[in-house]
């Protein structure tokens, strides 16, 4: 589609209020986008194609350089912070695929969020969606014992057969389909890091201790997926670090930053920021909560005490799968005689640059085939609450992801609880019996598998 052409009916919205006491910006002055971060994009297109959103629309206002137009536009007074301007951005995946394809490196991401921030100044989210933001937000996310309650819950509605007797009644069926599909994925809850070691102020290397490191447990991740946690956990102390989980972290801030919540997500940063504070490496094994924790510096901007605070927290950030790569780590013995393909979660290999760490981490473990993945940096969708407030355009993208996985392999591997929910979605709807599983989830089955074999050896001899 021809970007003028989007340019004037977009245009054609009444500029109705401008936004701020500038004569030509129509952004509020506090957060608002940084111009240095468009003020290299050339409009030359090579972004286009590593768009999701584009591929599926072939909009111009729906492609990176479309967006980055538009928000410049803005910036310019040439347009207003309405609904026409915040469907394009709000319909950003946020996957940071085009700064990777951009020569420029445009900085598309943080772009979105800081219009989305503005969106929500001029927009604030009202009726039930403000209700049902604010509850899941800031009434939910950022608190531990919140959470593990809900964990409780989830366990109970799991173990009980209550989730059988809704399934097999039909009752299911009163939610969307989207959110039909989820619970008909969702992964057993087991017991969370945080309560299973919540009377150890540092958990013991099992061998020779190099080093200490601090883990980022994160909201979701240690209520829906504990076990991943749980074989972080395993795997850090196998190769000899001790390992701390700080009381006093809470939730990333990612998902209120992708909403445009600017505020809640500061907060929660210098809360973190001030939990990790002794450590000297924060180790994440979740791809969205590791690219937000660097990226706190970008929160900051016009506070040089934070911003300088959050520059020197970022640089200790590190996705457990480069972290063990780096260090060196012990390859595991037995083997698991699988065969596996390997999805890159965005905010690992677009947002953090870890490509090829995981890759290696699965190589190396005996008798794993890795089977390529066409397209394997190609969002799933999930993109953090993603699939919750846009799943027509969710399920298109995880439609095109779906049709890059290699249908021979036993397992899809990857660094991302969302992806791992998505991508499970988009195996159960192509009725395929493949296990979608954490890279750390490999390891960690090498290594117990290994521990077995020795021990029945020892009662042999």
């Amino acid at each position: 589609m021809n970007m003028k052409i989007d340019e004037k009916i977009l245009q054609s919205q009444v500029q109705d209020t401008p936004c701020s006491t500038s004569s030509l910006s129509n952004y509020f002055e506090k957060d608002a986008p940084d111009e240095k971060k468009w003020a290299d994009c050339v409009h030359c297109g090579i972004c286009l194609e590593s768009c999701p959103t584009y591929e599926v629309t072939g909009q111009e206002q729906h492609s990176p350089r479309g967006r980055v137009h538009l928000i410049k536009s803005v910036a310019e007074g040439k347009l207003s912070l309405n609904e026409q301007f915040m469907d394009p951005v709000f319909a950003c995946l946020d996957c940071r695929a085009c700064t990777t394809a951009c020569p420029a490196d445009v900085e598309v991401g943080p772009l979105i969020e800081e219009a989305r921030g503005q969106i929500r100044q001029a927009m604030p989210l009202t009726g039930w969606k403000g209700m049902m933001s604010k509850f899941f937000l800031e009434g939910l996310f950022p608190h531990h014992e919140r959470l593990n309650k809900v964990g409780t819950l989830l366990k109970f509605y799991q173990k009980s057969g209550m989730q059988t007797a809704v399934r097999k009644t039909g009752l299911i069926n009163i939610m969307p389909d989207h959110l039909v599909a989820m619970e008909g994925v969702m992964p057993k809850v087991t017991q969370s890091v945080r309560k299973k070691y919540k009377h150890e102020d540092v958990i013991k290397a099992k061998t020779e201790t190099k080093s200490e490191v601090a883990m980022l447990t994160g909201c979701i991740m240690d209520v829906m997926f504990g076990d991943v946690n749980d074989a972080t956990v395993k795997v850090l102390t196998r190769n000899g670090n001790d390992v701390t989980i700080p009381k006093e972290q809470t939730c990333c801030g990612a998902l209120h930053v992708h909403a445009g919540d600017r505020e809640m997500g500061r907060k929660l940063a210098k809360q973190n920021m001030e939990a990790f504070h002794d450590a000297d490496t924060v180790i994440t094994n979740a791809a969205g909560c590791g690219a937000m924790l660097k990226e706190y510096p970008e929160l900051f901007r016009e506070d040089p005490e934070w911003h300088e605070k959050a520059v020197e927290f970022s640089k200790k950030v590190q996705d457990i799968s480069k972290y063990l790569y780096d260090t060196g780590y012990e390859i595991p013995k037995a083997e698991l005689n699988t065969k596996i393909t390997y999805h890159d979660a965005c905010h690992l290999v677009h947002g953090q640059g870890v490509r090829q760490e995981p890759r290696d981490l699965l190589i190396n473990i005996p008798g794993v085939e890795m089977v390529h993945m066409p397209n394997a940096d190609r969002c799933c969708g999930s993109a953090g609450i993603y699939n919750l407030t846009n799943p027509e355009m969710a399920g298109a993208v995880l439609d095109n992801k779906m049709e890059n996985v290699p249908e021979e392999v036993e397992m899809i591997s990857m660094g991302n609880p969302g992806c791992m929910l998505q991508m499970a979605m988009g195996v159960k709807k192509d009725g395929r019996n493949q296990r979608v599983v954490h890279t750390v989830q490999l390891l960690n089955w090498a290594y117990e598998k290994e521990d077995k074999k020795r021990e029945e050896e020892n009662e042999w001899q």
